[in-house]
């Protein structure tokens, strides 16, 4: 630790984000990327933007994405902000929306950055713990509070929860900024973002990381009544006025607009997912339902560190997370389905 270090980080744990190892033949299921390329017209959109428009800024309001997404969703670009990635966005939310007297709300098995944000900020928190089966209980969400972080579906579990419940817990809060991450919401789990309308404390956060393919360009985006809106742009002017570059602007546009290709993809995911978790079955593993595009699973009788070695042996990346109730869980990308069926006949190997 250096003596000129700031003392408001001295204490900070960074997010460990998932091993991007350069090995050769590696079947990589451990960071939830789209195993399927992006639409090939977001390529060319990229191979068009590089040119001598790259010596100028992009348009810090981004506001051709801003309508697309805004069309998509029957909104107006008034209830749109764009970030660098979905977890610049939600930097922007805890800090300007989540910044209270009263703690937080979140689960206390989800996305790991939620309490870095919380350090980084000053900011207070209560984890809410999930139930003997992973569910997330509205009804535990009933104290005071000073906003409520929940992703949809879970992450690591892949669990969802669906409209009425959401619809209960914004009923429960009208005076705390409900925040609804939906990194994976594409993969089968109902949106919030039909509720925007109603509820002026809603602030619901996607990603194109994941269904769109475009973990690359880092490109997310939060919908949400203007008021809450105004509160990001207000934070984003004073951090990073250009937050998605040309690149990014033009591929993600264009991969919003690209349906067909969207659907195609997502289908083929939903489907190996539904395949895998069927075979996983067959081997003695518990598979937590999920409507992402990974499974949490764990074996009866192997520790999850000795499968996830030996299937790193086998150059096949998995995902394991700390904690007493997750550490014997595997969190496993659904790749394609040659690389699901490997998974599978290396499982049976080892087991």
């Amino acid at each position: 630790m250096n003596k000129l270090w700031s003392d408001c980080i001295r204490s900070l744990e960074p997010y460990t984000p998932g091993e991007q190892p350069a090995i050769a033949e590696l079947i990589k299921l451990n960071t939830n990327e789209n195993p399927y390329p992006p639409s090939p017209a977001v390529l060319t959109a990229l191979q068009e933007a590089v040119n001598a428009d790259l010596r100028l800024y992009p348009d810090p309001d981004g506001k051709a994405l801003k309508q697309t997404i805004a069309e998509m969703y029957g909104l107006t670009q008034a209830n749109v902000f764009l970030g660098n990635g979905s977890d610049e966005v939600l930097a922007h939310a805890f800090l300007a929306l989540l910044k209270h007297e009263q703690p937080i709300l979140f689960p206390d098995i989800t996305y790991s950055f939620y309490p870095i944000y919380c350090a980084l900020y000053g900011i207070q928190y209560q984890p809410i713990p999930l139930d003997d089966t992973f569910q997330v209980n509205i009804q535990d969400y009933a104290a005071f509070n000073g906003g409520i972080v929940l992703p949809n579906p879970n992450a690591p579990t892949g669990i969802s929860v669906n409209l009425p419940q959401l619809r209960t817990l914004l009923e429960m809060h009208p005076g705390s900024v409900i925040v609804i991450d939906e990194a994976y919401v594409d993969f089968g789990a109902e949106s919030a973002v039909p509720l925007i309308q109603e509820y002026p404390n809603l602030l619901v956060i996607q990603t194109l990381s994941k269904s769109r393919s475009l973990a690359g360009l880092r490109v997310g985006f939060a919908l949400g009544d203007p008021g809450l809106i105004a509160a990001l742009n207000l934070v984003k002017g004073c951090f990073n006025s250009y937050p998605l570059d040309r690149l990014a602007l033009a591929g993600a546009e264009t991969a919003l607009r690209d349906t067909e290709y969207f659907e195609t993809t997502r289908n083929l995911i939903i489907a190996n997912r539904d395949w895998l978790t069927s075979q996983l079955k067959t081997l003695e593993f518990q598979v937590l339902a999920s409507m992402a595009n990974f499974l949490f699973v764990q074996h009866p009788t192997r520790h999850g560190q000795d499968l996830q070695n030996q299937l790193r042996e086998q150059k096949i990346l998995v995902r394991r997370l700390p904690g007493p109730r997750t550490e014997n869980y595997l969190r496993i990308t659904i790749g394609t389905s040659a690389e699901c069926r490997t998974l599978v006949s290396t499982l049976q190997q080892i087991l």
